[in-house]
């Protein structure tokens, strides 16, 4: 059965989309990268530039929270400044903001750059998704989805790989560095290759009434969210009055954003769109999409690096299967999307995340190498089938002149959900811990006469390897403490991924409720 409703027909481009697309995919994937690729190295960060890690960490919040500020602004500097003057200078903003981080001579100054390079960041994702969508005909939006989907799944789990190599074999500088070359060359082909979409709204900045104070609000709204969920975990959450503080802010500024920039009569962001029930329900799915998302990826490194002893390089390469299994499904995804449903497709990729989380859960102490791979590279299954359904559901109904608000605004969803994700996961994994701590304990007395029997018998071990009676004793309970621990928290992990695969159960619903575009190609499977 086809749906009603079609994607209108976009003025074919000059230049075949898939010339344009590598390079405008590129663009993105560097970005993307960007948010991860420095995660290993900050002890590196730290040690040479005289700063704590705890201070170190402001070299992932001040990216994040740039972007978050400039990504629902896509579409009004769009406007302003036409598509690819706005994507070429956020490029080119990117490009030498990297060059000074990898050149900072101190601490502060590297903040600094990376708020500049965040800033310049912020555009390349949502923009990139728009002109993806726009250069394709109605019958490949999938595909162009698809090519879209690879660089946002692929590029945060390369990115602690390629840190971690970078770091190991050159400096921590090359992670910032190597923006530069690829960052030029870029901008070469752009400068050749985009157009600017004779669609597109345009405004001029000299007549226009700029919304500063929505824009205010926007902005303090969600830096405020952003350094609470980074630091929320150090900070103890709620119990930090600095927490407490953000997140009054947060909530406040964000709200009184969107009830101003609802009803404001030329809104700097357009959260109108929100009310159109597709994409307001498919950008709610991207929320949760980009939560289980980040919170997965960020908890498996975590485990093999704490439970397994794992160096930073190996677990990147933990997660690589995933990435790779993303990047061969992404296209099989790109060419089912106009001939089956997307909410069947979404439902699929559920169930493969379910399997994959089960998978997680049933780990142990003794897991090995490939037991973990092979659990990300089921998830990357799932997630091949969320990501471009999502994205078809929520552009197949937005008129073209709007694609640039509509990408931005479902970006920021996404992102936010990967912090808000990140952020819960960990302090989950926390709690857990120490609530399955205190229940061990329990058992870890003299009354237990198995207790008694392991105590002895490690302690003798240690006598046998030359260690003092007494000395022995205590290293034998400071040991069965150690397993204590080590068996607690892996329990907690244990209870985080069987969460998360309660939480995708919440997609289902979701997904039912979308409707499908219809294609002019190909009848839609309903």
């Amino acid at each position: 059965m086809t749906t009603a409703l079609t994607i209108e027909n976009p003025p074919r481009p000059a230049i075949n989309p898939w010339v344009i697309a590598p390079v405008v995919a590129m663009a993105a994937f560097m970005e993307v990268l960007d948010t991860t690729i420095a995660n290993v190295a900050l002890p590196h960060i730290a040690g040479s530039l005289a700063s704590t890690i705890d201070q170190s960490t402001w070299v992932l919040t001040s990216y994040l929270v740039a972007n978050a500020i400039v990504l629902p602004l896509n579409g009004f500097f769009t406007a302003a400044f036409g598509r690819k003057r706005y994507f070429m200078g956020c490029m080119a903003l990117f490009t030498l903001s990297s060059l000074f981080c990898g050149m900072a001579p101190s601490f502060n100054t590297l903040i600094i750059c990376r708020i500049i390079q965040g800033l310049g960041g912020g555009g390349l994702q949502p923009g990139a998704q728009a002109i993806l969508r726009d250069i394709f005909p109605p019958e490949k939006i999938g595909t162009a989805m698809a090519t879209y989907g690879i660089v946002v799944v692929v590029a945060p789990v390369l990115g602690p790989l390629l840190g971690g190599w970078i770091t190991d074999n050159f400096t921590w500088r090359w992670c910032f560095l190597i923006n530069v070359p690829i960052g030029i060359v870029t901008l070469f082909f752009l400068s050749f290759l985009l157009q600017d979409n004779p669609n597109q709204r345009r405004i001029k900045l000299r007549e226009t009434k700029i919304d500063y104070l929505g824009f205010g609000l926007l902005a303090i709204g969600l830096a405020s969210l952003q350094i609470m969920l980074d630091r929320g975990e150090d900070a103890d959450w709620f119990a930090s009055p600095l927490i407490r503080i953000l997140a009054v802010v947060a909530v406040v500024g964000i709200v009184s954003a969107v009830w101003w920039e609802w009803n404001h009569k030329h809104p700097i962001v357009n959260f109108r769109m929100l009310g159109t029930k597709n994409f307001g329900i498919a950008t709610l799915g991207m929320f949760l999409f980009g939560g289980i998302l980040y919170g997965s990826t960020t908890l498996l490194p975590l485990m093999v690096q704490r439970m397994l002893g794992y160096d930073s390089k190996l677990a990147g390469m933990v997660l690589a299967p995933g990435g790779m299994v993303v990047f061969f499904f992404m296209p099989l995804v790109g060419f089912l999307i106009p001939r089956i449903a997307t909410k069947w497709l979404i439902i699929f990729g559920v169930f493969w995340n379910i399997v994959a989380l089960y998978m997680m859960s049933k780990l142990n102490l003794h897991a090995d190498f490939y037991s973990l791979a092979m659990c990300r590279a089921v998830q990357g299954v799932g997630l091949a089938f969320l990501f471009v359904p999502f994205n078809t559901a929520a552009f197949g109904f937005v008129p073209r002149d709007k694609l640039a608000d509509a990408s931005g605004i479902i970006n920021l969803a996404r992102n936010i959900g990967g912090s808000v994700g990140i952020s819960l996961s960990v302090s989950f994994v926390q709690q857990m811990a120490q609530r399955h701590q205190n229940y061990l304990v329990g058992s870890v007395n003299n009354l237990n006469a198995v207790y008694r029997s392991n105590v002895a018998a490690i302690s003798k071990a240690f006598q046998h390897g030359g260690m003092a009676v007494a000395a022995a004793g205590h290293a034998a309970q400071a040991d069965i403490y150690n397993t204590v621990q080590r068996e607690s928290h892996m329990m907690a992990y244990i209870d985080a991924f069987r969460f998360l695969a309660l939480v995708f159960l919440l997609v289902i619903p979701v997904a039912l409720i979308l409707k499908t575009p219809s294609f002019k190609s190909a009848p839609v499977v309903e």
